[in-house]
């Protein structure tokens, strides 16, 4: 369970629409951008569903994520998975998705502060929130961050909060969730190292990170 410490948040709000209003979430994923509009606009004629956020991620897929009543979504998904079928990749539907799922989904990300670090890494985007969703509603964590796909190849990844006894139980939940795919890789680290999670807290790609840091500097060469 959450408390107000829990709630500070690392700057970066989500974007307006957040799923976060939304009780149920579903999401399909599509090799083809073409036929991923095409689904994406029979799921939107199907229900009146709250929200629809579509739009390309690495490596070339099309996502389209819904949110709603629960009847809703699980009927825009099945218009979507009739529409796409030749170029469905992966689908989740979570009639009752955790909230920290939907804001972390909508880019809300948390500051660490507990005794460990659990990791799922997946091939796709549809897995990772399946799995994120399913550590949260079974042990008592914080989810940190959930990254999707880009700029990790059309991968996802979650970080789980907390004591090492229930970020290992969160970790071992979303993987049997999921069940064995191959690209699926999870790691728990008991003492975070603070550098470490400093990384994590301001970006995790290794680019910005860079950048970030000024190069220590170079004194002048003198004349011989």
């Amino acid at each position: 369970m959450e408390t107000t410490a829990d709630l500070d948040r690392v700057p970066g709000p989500g974007p307006a629409g957040s799923p976060e209003i939304a009780p149920a979430l579903g999401l399909l994923e599509f090799e083809s951008v073409a036929v991923g509009i095409a689904a994406g606009d029979a799921m939107a004629k199907r229900a009146p569903i709250r929200v629809l956020h579509a739009g390309t991620v690495h490596p070339g897929r099309y996502l389209v994520l819904v949110g709603g009543e629960v009847a809703d979504v699980e009927e825009s998904l099945r218009a979507g998975r009739a529409a796409g079928a030749e170029a469905l990749v992966d689908m989740v539907f979570l009639p009752h998705v955790h909230p920290a799922v939907s804001a972390a989904v909508a880019g809300v990300r948390r500051r660490a502060g507990g005794e460990a670090l659990g990791v799922i890494e997946t091939p796709t985007v549809a897995s990772i929130i399946d799995a994120a969703d399913a550590g949260m509603k079974g042990a008592q964590v914080r989810l940190l961050e959930l990254r999707l796909a880009d700029g990790l190849g059309g991968k996802g990844y979650v970080l789980f909060d907390g004591p090492v006894s229930e970020v290992e139980a969160a970790v071992q939940l979303g993987t049997e969730r999921i069940g064995s795919r191959t690209g699926t890789v999870h790691r728990i680290i008991p003492s975070l190292h603070a550098e470490m999670r400093e990384n994590l807290e301001a970006d995790a790609r290794f680019r910005e990170r860079v950048r970030s840091r000024r190069p220590p500097a170079v004194p002048p060469r003198r004349e011989a």
